[in-house]
């Protein structure tokens, strides 16, 4: 069916109205559930069924629900509610005052922490490099030339002969345990920089934290993280730390930290030895303060807004950003070479499923338990909200709440996306209008608090 057609046939239909508002529902989701089935909602105590919902009632019979990807490049929708969530997460542990944070713990130490990767050869930047001569392929040995923010070349190897693949890959691999190895590092550094022993600095101090990842233009991940010091109560999930516990003790706890701390990989297929892995020379630790608005100092808000950035961006980005960059294309090519001749018990065994992700195997979002609320309880906040919304439509008159009901249902996969190409337009749109008008109202919010402000 013609585009034009589809689209004017779902205009005109009876249950446009019912079928834009499940797409509403969904938040215009580029790429939706598709699901059949039915659930009953039951007061928990007596039996007696409060709301019953069935997909047959529903425009062509279905009911969707949200993707849920992350990734900005495969649904703007879903990945808007999870860059919320993630810097609602972060902002909570960053400046307290929600979600059962308290404010008190923007005055804890705090710390932004940037962790980069080594080189692994010589790229193009927006940086001249005088390095001279020329490598044994006849290419030069640094990026000679001037380089726009812009420019597709950017993060391109300088001679992809010479260029370390392997060892780009290898680290992209070893990653997600070289942090961990760093934040056990960091406990022990801490406890030197305050002159006691680890079990004492464990009594009086608590390192937590949130990090995400970034993929550089080269394709390779570094970590923006914030790092915050507590104290130790048995009560209080966020007590401050001991008063002679201090930003700069942490600034140089994790200087020390990230030069200390190594993985030594296991041999890749073609290597004649193992590796060992360090954090690259360029490292950035500096104190949060605390300040109101994204006026690009360093304070907790604008911290928070910069790492919720971060964590619906993938490798699909630098892809797209050129149309597909054969520097990128070669470090999957890699990765797939590798893992044809890696050992199925071996320390490579996993590799194959994450050429997509250039190696990188890890989540790119993660705290430590304590820093503040959780992805999954701020999923959970939105689900009892829904409930409550359909209990006070059901029960406006009775004092009836989310713990006191029990949802039952029963439901089939019924495929993705959108039925027709016209219903896929319709919800773009939709979806683009939406945005629009957050994005004004959000900027308006921020005029106004600039003039009450200034």
């Amino acid at each position: 069916m013609p585009l034009a057609e589809s689209v004017a046939r779902r205009l005109r239909s009876p249950d446009y109205d019912r079928w834009m508002g499940n797409a509403a529902a969904t938040g215009y989701c580029h790429n939706p559930v598709r699901l059949v089935g039915s659930s009953t909602t039951l007061h928990e105590r007596t039996g007696e069924v409060l709301a019953d919902y069935a997909s047959s009632r529903e425009p062509d019979g279905i009911t969707f629900t949200r993707c849920g990807n992350r990734r900005a490049i495969r649904c703007a929708s879903c990945s808007h509610e999870y860059k919320g969530d993630t810097w609602h997460m972060i902002m909570a542990g960053a400046a307290g005052g929600m979600k059962e944070v308290p404010e008190a713990v923007a005055t804890h130490p705090m710390v932004f922490l940037t962790l980069t990767a080594p080189s692994f050869g010589a790229v193009h930047t927006t940086a001249t490099d005088r390095h001279g001569g020329t490598c044994e392929h006849g290419m030069p040995r640094g990026c000679s030339c001037t380089h726009a923010e812009d420019d597709p070349q950017r993060g391109d190897a300088v001679c992809a002969d010479c260029y370390d693949y392997v060892g780009q890959v290898v680290w992209q691999y070893h990653a997600p345990e070289h942090w961990r190895r760093f934040t056990i590092r960091l406990r022990r550094e801490l406890a030197r920089a305050l002159g006691i022993t680890q079990r004492a600095a464990s009594r009086i101090v608590r390192v937590q934290f949130a990090k995400v990842a970034e993929f550089q233009r080269r394709g390779v991940v570094h970590f923006h993280a914030i790092i915050r010091l507590d104290g130790v109560d048995p009560v209080d999930p966020f007590p401050p730390a001991p008063a002679s516990v201090t930003t700069a003790h942490l600034i140089e706890a994790i200087g020390a930290a990230v030069k200390k701390t190594s993985v030594i990989a296991a041999p890749a297929p073609g290597d004649d030895g193992s590796r060992e892995l360090r954090w690259g020379k360029q490292f950035d630790a500096r104190a949060i303060v605390r300040r109101d608005g994204l006026d690009g100092s360093l304070s907790d808000r604008a911290v928070a807004a910069y790492i919720a950035k971060y964590a619906t961006k993938a490798t699909e980005d630098l892809d797209s950003a050129s149309g597909g960059r054969a520097h990128i294309q070669r470090v999957k090519q890699t990765v797939r070479h590798l893992a044809k001749f890696v050992d199925a018990e071996g320390p490579y065994a996993q590799l194959h499923k994450w050429d997509g992700m250039l190696g990188f195997r890890g989540h790119f979002s993660t705290k430590s338990r304590r820093y503040s609320v959780t992805l999954g309880a701020l999923r959970g906040a939105r689900r009892a909200w829904r409930l409550s919304a359909l209990l006070d439509k059901v029960r406006p008159t009775e004092d009836v709440t989310p713990d006191e009901v029990l949802v039952i249902g029963s439901w089939s996969y019924a495929g993705m996306g959108w039925l027709t190409d016209g219903d896929k337009v319709l919800a773009t749109e939709a979806a683009n209008a939406a945005r629009e008008w957050r994005n004004d109202r959000a900027r308006a919010r921020y005029q106004t608090h600039e003039r009450r402000t200034s």
